[in-house]
């Protein structure tokens, strides 16, 4: 979701800032901190992270600054000096998949977007969820197609790709793993169910 809520005029990068977060020139650390609107998160000059877009990037004098106009600090390269509780980052992913579910999403994508390692995700993920990224993406997928089929009258292709899942035969196979029965079958039954009730 895109950042919007600082509360004063952004400060955008020199070009001898935007150089220094371009190269990850770690000379520029603690000189200034670079925060990105797309992704609510702050980061040192040298990030390791997927470079923003320059004009994504706002910058603030210390990790103070950027955490009173609300930003994050990042994962990866930890500019507040201290280590993000892992059920916080956790829940960073859960939100930024439930958010975007309907996207691809490989593990790389993943890291970029939080700026972390794809290993400390699959892990630290795994270890506090009990699945593994891939698989709560598959759930909530599921879950949301589950929604359309039993509120809507779209195909099941369309039901599919609603969801990211643009191939209908691992669709099905996916849904009737997840749920016990295939989309027409979990749709057939809804509509049983609502005749019942409206007898």
């Amino acid at each position: 979701m895109p950042h919007t809520k600082s509360p004063i005029p952004p400060v955008l990068p020199t070009q001898e800032q935007w150089d220094a977060i371009i190269q990850n020139d770690s000379a520029y650390d603690g000189t200034f901190f670079y925060a990105v609107k797309t992704t609510g998160i702050y980061c040192r000059p040298s990030c390791k992270s997927k470079p923003p877009l320059q004009q994504h990037v706002e910058i603030f004098p210390s990790p103070d600054r950027a955490a009173a106009a609300q930003f994050r600090p990042c994962k990866r390269c930890k500019p507040e000096g201290r280590q993000l509780p892992d059920e916080e980052w956790v829940l960073q992913l859960t939100e930024l998949i439930q958010q975007r579910y309907a996207e691809p999403l490989p593990l790389q994508e993943l890291a970029d977007r939080i700026h972390g390692s794809p290993y400390h995700i699959q892990r630290t993920f795994s270890r506090i969820m009990g699945t593994t990224p891939a698989e709560y993406t598959q759930q909530i997928r599921i879950q949301q197609a589950s929604r359309l089929l039993t509120t809507t009258k779209l195909p099941i292709t369309e039901v599919a790709a609603a969801v990211g899942l643009t191939n209908a035969s691992h669709f099905s196979t996916l849904f009737r793993k997840l749920t016990g029965k295939t989309p027409t079958e979990y749709r057939n039954l809804s509509l049983e169910k609502e005749a019942l009730l409206d007898e």
